[in-house]
């Protein structure tokens, strides 16, 4: 075919309009914009007979361990000649193209046959990249971190991130007579002084008073962290309180968000003595600390304080994320010198086997953990902003690219949204914590191998921690994949696998966790297997999902009923928080919790 030379898009047509927004980005940056959206250039980077770039390309890759089957590459490169020339003759026939994509689902994409080919050229172009991607021959994880890498210039270079060449944008510039542009250049500037783009309306909320509510008092401090010990909110309460350990990395709050979707709360209706840890946002005064001091002066003193103000020797002990592997490490250090201080423990989303961890791999290997540790190893702070852009960048449409186009582009405020005012409010962490816990757990996986990592001088044997446990995992999680949450089974209980419970809910590691009961939204699978039912035990996540039983709505009463019966009986409600030894610092939430990492 002979594909016509021609521009998709004119950036210079709205130069005097856009002048001022454009300075904001780099000139290089969007004069590449027209590449990815031009089928003439993506047609000379699939040509083959550009032989001498192919060499040298093919050489690069060899080196790697990749390689490109050429009749792969041929038959891609007809396949998309072949779609390009069907595009071309809809657009030269006046026939829109047909665009399933929501970042092009306004009506002003589709007003205009140039926008509309535009962008449909874009998702051609974009739909062969990630071809080419999986065509290659590569070792897995070489193959995700160029997949990865490659995706995110596709979702970057999208039409739809400009103001040159994003017609509804352009179109509310005309129907606000300019409003739009500047409330959008005012915004980038702001969140320009922010490091980081806005994805809610921060003003909306103030940590106390909107979110992390439930009445309760600091009992405790120590420079790791505040123990909240909670208010009843019965006239009883199970014997047993319940200890919380929740990540981290950003606040705990996210456990406490609004009384209508808070776990903390839930809990508490439901008759526990809930305490929890809010962990401190790391300054220069932590900068040396280390994963130890996390286990014997976070979670470990945390268990102690709560058995000392309950009068329990026994507690149940639930942790989230990052928050299950700290609590588990610290059992199992307690486990070695035969104490058992819990009667039930749940884990929510939490690695305890590393051996996948999904889509952040990319952002693991030795070469960069060796950075890490040169660099904030030996003492300095990991910058929570850094978690932030991190975590964006696994899912950049949602997290990053929308709220460029609507906050800069087309001047909107952003919405107020618990959840993501919670994501923003980010946190520090010591260098040499941080640096342990990805050289020793996502590097080399040896939390799950029997006295491979020693806390305090005693060797951790997971499989000492003797204790009930109820396992939760997400099925669409892609920070702790819900297969390797199922791995812990294995690792926990494994002379009583009959005390392991496992649950699996709908939706990703954060809105599967928060899912009240009272919205009656979602669902959740059980198995049988995991029920006393006298069954084996499914040895991998895929066989027991398929004799799983799915359920409308919460799993939290599933968690409920479990953590019932192992709560003791019930009790007179206690009148006071705390005791004559630690006694009511401040107020819940707490002032741990309040300082931001800006």
């Amino acid at each position: 075919m002979n594909t016509p030379n021609f521009s998709v898009f004119d950036p210079a047509a709205l130069l005097q309009l856009s002048q001022q927004f454009n300075q904001a980005f780099n000139p290089q940056f969007l004069q590449q914009l027209s590449k990815i959206g031009d089928p003439n250039m993506f047609l000379g980077a699939l040509n083959s007979s550009a032989h001498a770039q192919s060499a040298t390309v093919a050489a690069g890759l060899g080196e790697l361990g990749i390689s490109l089957d050429p009749a792969a590459l041929e038959k891609l490169q007809a396949q998309y000649t072949q779609r390009l020339s069907a595009l071309w003759q809809d657009m030269l026939a006046a026939r829109l193209p047909a665009i399933d994509d929501r970042r092009f689902s306004a009506a002003a994409w589709h007003g205009n046959p140039l926008y509309a080919f535009n962008a449909a050229a874009y998702l051609l172009n974009a739909h062969f990249l990630t071809a080419m991607v999986d065509a290659l021959d590569a070792p897995p994880k070489i193959k995700r971190k160029i997949g990865f890498t490659v995706q995110q210039m596709i979702d970057a270079m999208a039409p739809s991130n400009f103001l040159a060449t994003n017609p509804a944008a352009q179109q509310k510039i005309v129907e606000t007579n300019g409003e739009s542009l500047t409330k959008g250049i005012a915004q980038l500037i702001a969140d320009i002084h922010k490091g980081r783009v806005s994805q809610t309306d921060e003003s909306a909320f103030e940590v106390g008073k909107d979110v992390a509510t439930t009445e309760g008092a600091v009992v405790f401090e120590n420079d790791l962290f505040q123990l909240i010990q909670y208010r009843p909110l019965t006239a009883k309460v199970f014997q047993r309180p319940l200890l919380i350990v929740p990540p981290c990395i950003n606040k705990f709050y996210i456990l406490d968000l609004q009384p209508q979707n808070s776990l903390v709360r839930y809990a508490v209706e439901q008759g526990h003595s809930v305490f929890l840890i809010s962990w401190r946002n790391a300054d220069e005064s932590l900068a040396h600390t280390t994963w130890d001091e996390y286990i014997d002066d976070g979670a470990i003193q945390a268990i102690k304080l709560v058995q000392e103000i309950s009068g329990q020797d026994k507690i149940n002990a639930l942790g989230f994320c990052v928050g299950g592997t700290i609590l588990s490490t610290a059992l199992a250090k307690l486990a070695a010198t035969k104490i058992n201080p819990v009667a039930s423990l749940t884990l929510l989303t939490a690695f305890l086997d590393f051996s996948d961890t999904g889509i952040l791999d990319v952002y693991i290997d030795d070469m960069q953990i060796r950075m890490r540790e040169q660099a904030i190893g030996q003492g300095g702070l990991m910058p929570g902003r850094e978690f932030g852009s991190a975590f964006s960048s696994l899912r950049p449409n949602d997290l990053l690219w929308n709220y460029v186009e609507s906050n800069y582009l087309k001047g909107e405020q952003p919405s107020s949204f618990d959840l993501l005012y919670w994501n923003a409010d980010s946190t520090n962490l010591p260098g040499p914590m941080f640096c342990y816990y990805l050289r020793n757990m996502y590097l080399d996986n040896s939390l799950k191998d029997a006295g491979k990592l020693s806390v305090g001088g005693q060797k951790i044997d997971l499989g000492k921690i003797d204790a009930p446990t109820f396992i939760y995992a997400s099925r669409e999680d892609h920070i702790v994949p819900w297969a390797s949450a199922y791995a812990s089974l294995s690792l926990l209980n494994p002379k009583k696998p009959k005390q392991n419970r496992f649950v699996l809910g709908a939706s990703g590691h954060i809105a599967g966790v928060i899912n009240p009961p009272s919205k009656n939204k979602r669902s959740y699978w059980t198995n049988k297997a995991n029920e006393g039912a006298g069954k084996k035990i499914p040895e991998n996540s895929d066989a027991w999902l398929a004799g799983a039983v799915e359920h409308p709505g919460s799993w939290w009463t599933e968690w409920a009923e479990f953590l019932s019966g192992h709560a003791g009986k019930q009790v007179a409600a206690p009148r006071k928080l705390g005791n004559t030894k630690h006694d009511v610092i401040e107020p819940a939430p707490g002032s741990y919790v309040k300082v931001r990492a800006e």
